[in-house]
């Protein structure tokens, strides 16, 4: 399967999450938590969960969707066809880069662990080693 195939599932299944980590902040409701599994949602109410006023689950899901679309935009346009590789790679790292805060938030000042929150991380880590390889590719087929 091709990379980018990789970083079309992967985009769905981090879209999917925060969106789910959307509707329980919007929601406001515990029981979407599931029990034994952290506290996602002493975590999703925190102040922590919020940037400038938008819930970071939203920017989360609104990172995913953006990544979706530069993919499906690739094949049908030359510039996203020429751009879409160092797009997708900036996306990821800074989608990474604040995972890495929030999750630093969680475990070092709230101590407490959010497992959606945590399968986003994961996600967007995954997808910028996915991003990273295909830049590789793409340097190394335009050197040649």
């Amino acid at each position: 399967m091709r990379v980018r195939s990789f970083l079309i599932i992967g985009s769905l299944i981090g879209l999917i999450d925060a969106l789910y980590l959307t509707w329980e902040k919007i929601s406001n409701n515990p029981a979407l938590c599931i029990r034994g599994l952290g506290d996602c949602y002493s975590i999703n109410n925190s102040i922590y969960s919020e940037f400038y006023g938008i819930p970071v689950s939203v920017l989360g899901a609104g990172a995913y969707l953006l990544i979706l679309v530069v993919l499906f935009l690739e094949p049908m346009n030359s510039f996203f066809k020429s751009n879409s590789t160092f797009f997708v790679f900036a996306i990821t790292l800074a989608g990474t880069l604040f995972s890495v805060y929030l999750t630093y938030i969680e475990i070092a000042v709230l101590k407490k662990i959010c497992p959606f929150c945590v399968v986003s991380a994961i996600t967007m880590l995954v997808l910028l080693v996915f991003s990273m390889l295909r830049l590789i590719k793409y340097q190394a087929d335009y050197n040649s």
